[in-house]
């Protein structure tokens, strides 16, 4: 998160990614950073014991939100 609300600062638009179970998280955190409306694209969890295919799969579902988002930047 400090990493995109730095490059969304240098006016660099950029998209925070995470799983589903930071979402509540990454929103205190976007607003104690002073960028509440930072963009952000949430994957189901878990991540951690994903295999390869999975997590392919999880990066092609969320693809279009992340395009998207900085599209709309």
């Amino acid at each position: 998160m400090h990493d995109t609300v730095y490059f969304e600062v240098q006016g660099r638009p950029s998209v925070f990614l995470a799983s589903t179970e930071f979402v509540e998280a990454a929103e205190a955190q976007a607003a104690a950073l002073g960028l509440p409306e930072v963009r952000r694209v949430f994957v189901p969890h878990p991540i951690q014991d994903a295999i390869d295919a999975e997590m392919q799969a999880k990066a092609e579902a969320a693809f279009d939100a992340v395009v998207g988002a900085l599209l709309d930047a």
